[in-house]
């Protein structure tokens, strides 16, 4: 566990660490969150022999992204740090082709920490994730571009939700009636995919 975690955390500090490249030289866009680094230490002598050590935060601890979308974070939605955070969230999903999604951003002011990453079930480049692909469905869906993702150019998710939502509506207008299509498919196809656990 202890090493999937410090795998999880520096693999978002690298892309923290692209996005504050691309982002810091923009007129205007000023400091960019940055995700601590996360170290695994052997302890032998200690009956937990393993364990993580990173820089204490002091300050207000805001999650400024939530897992599951549920949540609504007034202090991610009005403050610059959360603004940036949802940006950085927009950045990685468009860079990978919506293949990963970091989230779960959390810390003190600019200054992130115990974030997760949501890859597709069969993972990114040889990456898998520690939370549910389900969560980057929920991003895609639930997220509002701000000022800085303009800044970025960054192409807006809702309009590209609403076009897939069309085109899957268009389609079931033209299939059959129910009544042929139960005959059509077995209805254990129908049944929802359950055999992705939320652990990936």
């Amino acid at each position: 566990v202890v090493i999937q975690e410090c795998h999880v955390q520096n693999t978002a500090r690298e892309y923290a660490k692209l996005y504050a490249a691309e982002a810091e030289p923009l007129e205007g866009f000023g400091e960019v969150p940055e995700i601590i680094p996360i170290f695994l230490i052997h302890r032998p002598a200690n009956n937990i022999p393993y364990a993580t050590v990173e820089e204490e935060l002091v300050g207000e601890f805001v999650k400024y992204s939530v897992k599951d979308g549920k949540e609504v974070n007034f202090l991610r939605r009005d403050s610059e740090a959360g603004q940036k955070c949802c940006t950085f969230q927009h950045w990685v999903y468009e860079k990978t082709n919506g293949s990963l999604l970091v989230t779960d951003l959390q810390g003190v002011g600019m200054k992130l920490t115990d974030v997760g990453i949501a890859t597709l079930a069969k993972g990114y480049k040889g990456f898998k994730g520690n939370c549910s692909f389900s969560f980057i469905e929920q991003f895609r869906a639930l997220h509002q571009c701000n000022e800085y993702c303009e800044m970025l150019g960054l192409k807006s998710l809702r309009t590209t939700h609403q076009k897939q939502r069309k085109a899957t509506s268009t389609k079931s207008k033209n299939l059959p009636n129910s009544s042929t299509v139960k005959k059509m498919v077995p209805k254990k196809a129908r049944e929802p995919r359950d055999f992705i656990s939320s652990e990936h």
